[in-house]
């Protein structure tokens, strides 16, 4: 367990898309640094297996809902919230991605698209803010909102013009709530995994050329593995970055440095 100001013992949170891949991990770190995680995903048998690993190490609850739908997502929230007696941080992880040419990008492949990456996250972040706030006495420590944005809110990516557009929308998200809610004792920030072998990426990868490619274009020569993340997490969420809101940290291997 992580200790001093990377602490988060006794901090309470909610992770949304935690049933796989960059919300497990983030989930996983949470845990590890201490604090006790709630969660959210479209599946309970795929949370309960993540649950089942992370029991071990730390107090873990699932609650299932699908974050495009405004509603329910918002209700799974509150009850996070109720299970967990409180709610100190928020991972909005919860996303999805299909590749296709932009001009044959439906209304409906737009609208999935959006409502899960970019309008879910405002919810769930609206949802989580009228519990942080509901406080009479804000913790020392305050509370942080994390959203996990993308290297595609910084680059075009051909095939990806729906998802760049959310991911690029929730770093404007990112500082207009940091703005807004800092009076309020809520930090908000950005975390941007680079190129991470997920199954939500996995569609990139398919392509072994494309593959040498791009990693000839990392710095640091490799993908970005999951353990990559967990630190910048629990950094962001912790009072060692008690003075930094708005901002997104990119981990990306030293992509965008190079661009």
């Amino acid at each position: 367990m992580s200790s001093g100001i990377f602490s988060l013992a006794g901090r309470r949170a909610a992770v949304t898309g935690a049933s796989r891949g960059i919300g497990a991990a983030i989930a996983g770190a949470l845990v590890e640094a201490g604090a006790a995680v709630a969660l959210l995903g479209r599946e309970a048998a795929t949370l309960e297996v993540v649950r089942a690993t992370l029991s071990p190490r730390g107090r873990v609850v699932i609650e299932v809902a699908d974050v495009a739908e405004a509603g329910p997502a918002k209700a799974a929230i509150g009850r996070a919230a109720a299970q967990l007696g409180g709610l100190d941080i928020l991972i909005n992880n919860a996303g999805m991605e299909q590749v296709c040419p932009s001009l044959e990008v439906t209304e409906a492949l737009w609208d999935r698209i959006m409502d899960t990456n970019l309008r879910g996250a405002f919810f769930c972040a609206q949802a989580a803010a009228r519990v942080m706030t509901q406080r009479s006495t804000p913790p020392r420590h305050g509370a942080s909102i994390l959203n996990v944005c993308s290297l595609t809110s910084e680059v075009g990516v051909p095939g990806a013009t729906a998802y760049t557009s959310s991911k690029s929308g929730m770093v404007g998200m990112t500082r207009a709530l940091a703005a807004e809610w800092a009076g309020q004792g809520i930090r908000v920030n950005g975390i941007g995994p680079g190129y991470f072998r997920t199954a939500l990426t996995q569609a990139f990868y398919q392509d072994a050329a494309w593959e040498q490619a791009l990693l000839a274009k990392i710095p640091q020569g490799r993908f970005g593995r999951m353990e990559d993340l967990g630190g910048a997490a629990v950094f962001l969420c912790s009072d060692a970055a008690a003075y930094i809101t708005g901002q997104v940290l990119y981990v990306d291997g030293g992509y965008l440095a190079a661009f």
